[in-house]
């Protein structure tokens, strides 16, 4: 069994205080993880400062090549993990055994993660929309047009509050380094693998120990990463989005409630989409917050959630390293069972049907873990109380709604895929407020385009423009 630190910017530290992260399957203990407290994160921010300059002495060229170089570590070397070592393939076994994920998609997970550290330098480029990165490291600098700008980072490290649901999440914080902000990363319980793997590869490739740490712990650490960081990102459900938001600190990605709209135009060819709409609802297990959860028609709508029921219906668990499994177990003891009887509660309304019941029971019940089978359910209004609503797992509403009223209806969305060719209806789409992430025509809402900002651009969280004169001269010899 592996003993896995706390990383003190970079330096390990065993706590007496220790979790197990247990084989959800068999139990088998498979890491003994030290525990941070409060305080210790408390004293260690301090030296937050420390991250920074360490970053900024060195190009953030260099680094960015860097970062080339830590995917293919992550994605392709066995690197140091606690007081071992660990291989891909036994970090994608490790992943899924503790997340209940299947190993094939922890393996996928890793090929984003490697796509976008490979492609740091565009993804930068697109993100600063072509600044030169040189002015971030300075604070200030010289446009092509002859302007003098400033940006200024509004930390000196960014707290990351991970979840244990997705390991794709983790692409949202790559870029971190190369912008020379330091890192505070606090693991999901289920899912302490993928901030090690990645220092560890970071380290290797040759980022400064010092510019990141790592502190697992319970939710009173989440808590204190939110309150000691200048700025954090944090994963939770929609009560965590409510405690945040309105907070310029702090970036909350909560549940996505993405949706597909089929337009008036084109909803007659509804089956020329069922694939995209299968895709988009159950890929990765329908556990990220870009897997659609609501399909949104004018008609036509019980017929494509009966098709969508005969695709997705049949669908049951597996063993997690069968390459064919297509759901992930629920981990956490009595988690899906409540989902269920949540969910039962609800298809007792006057106009929702159950679309894959004909398929057999939805909940299966194992010694040590759950698994909810694909549900597909049919709204004839946008009025039901389930219409809007999402489960980490392939859980969709068919809904029943007038094309000139879904976009107040779907509230917020995180990524909208609009199949229609209305050009009227394309241009109140863009004009949404609700709407985050926009695909016009048939675009799965899983599909993203990495050198597009994710629910706001990470940019502009960490670095805010300011006025700052000076004569020209002395800025272009800076």
């Amino acid at each position: 069994m592996l003993n896995i630190p706390i990383l003190r910017w970079g330096q390990p530290y065993t706590s007496l205080d220790q979790e197990e992260v247990i084989h959800f399957e068999t139990g088998e203990p498979l890491a003994r993880v030290s525990q941070a407290n409060t305080g210790l994160l408390a004293r260690d921010i301090r030296a937050a400062k420390r991250a920074r300059n360490s970053l900024r002495e060195i190009p953030a060229k260099e680094l960015t090549a860097m970062m080339k170089k830590a995917g293919e570590l992550y994605a392709r070397g066995t690197l140091p993990m606690g007081d071992g070592t660990q291989s891909p393939d036994e970090f994608a076994r490790q992943q899924s055994a503790t997340t209940g994920l299947p190993e094939h998609m922890c393996k996928a997970n890793m090929e984003k993660n490697l796509f976008v550290l490979s492609r740091m330098d565009e993804i930068l480029d697109a993100l600063t929309r072509g600044l030169d990165l040189e002015i971030l490291t300075r604070g200030y600098g010289i446009e092509e047009r002859g302007v003098i700008v400033s940006y200024q980072a509004q930390t000196d490290a960014l707290g990351m509050v991970l979840p244990s649901n997705s390991p794709g999440v983790h692409t949202l914080w790559l870029p971190v380094i190369p912008m020379q902000i330091g890192l505070v990363l606090k693991p999901g319980p289920q899912e302490p693998w993928t901030p090690y793997r990645m220092a560890a590869a970071f380290y290797e490739a040759g980022v400064p120990r010092e510019a990141i740490a790592v502190y697992p712990g319970g939710g009173e650490m989440g808590a204190e990463v939110v309150r000691v960081c200048d700025r954090t990102m944090i994963f939770g459900g929609l009560p965590t989005v409510e405690r945040y938001r309105g907070n310029p600190r702090v970036q909350v990605h909560g549940p996505g409630f993405s949706k597909i709209l089929l337009g008036d135009d084109c909803v007659d060819e509804w089956e020329n989409y069922i694939d995209i709409i299968a895709d988009s609802v159950y890929l990765n297990s329908g556990r990220g917050c870009i897997n659609c959860s609501g399909v949104w028609a004018s008609r036509h709508t019980r017929e494509i959630a009966g098709a969508l029921a005969e695709r997705l219906g049949p669908i049951e668990p597996k063993s997690p390293d069968d390459p064919e499994a297509k759901l992930a177990a629920f981990t956490v003891p009595g988690a899906a069972q409540a989902i269920w009887r949540a969910i039962e509660a609800d298809l007792q309304e006057s106009g929702v049907e159950h679309m894959t019941s004909a398929f057999g029971p939805r909940l299966v019940v194992k010694e040590r873990c759950g698994y909810l089978r694909p549900i597909v359910v049919h709204c004839d209004s946008s009025d039901r109380s389930i219409a809007n609503t999402e489960y980490m797992f392939p859980f969709v509403t068919v809904v029943s709604c007038p094309q000139d009223e879904m976009i107040e209806r779907i509230g917020p969305t995180l990524v909208c895929s609009a199949i229609t060719s209305d050009k009227a209806f394309e241009q109140a789409l863009i004009d949404a407020h609700n709407i985050d992430r926009l695909n016009i025509g048939d675009i799965p809402t899983i599909h993203l385009n990495w050198l597009q900002p994710h629910e706001g651009n990470i940019v502009d969280f960490l670095f805010r423009a300011r006025s700052l004169q000076m004569p020209p001269a002395r800025a272009a010899a800076d």
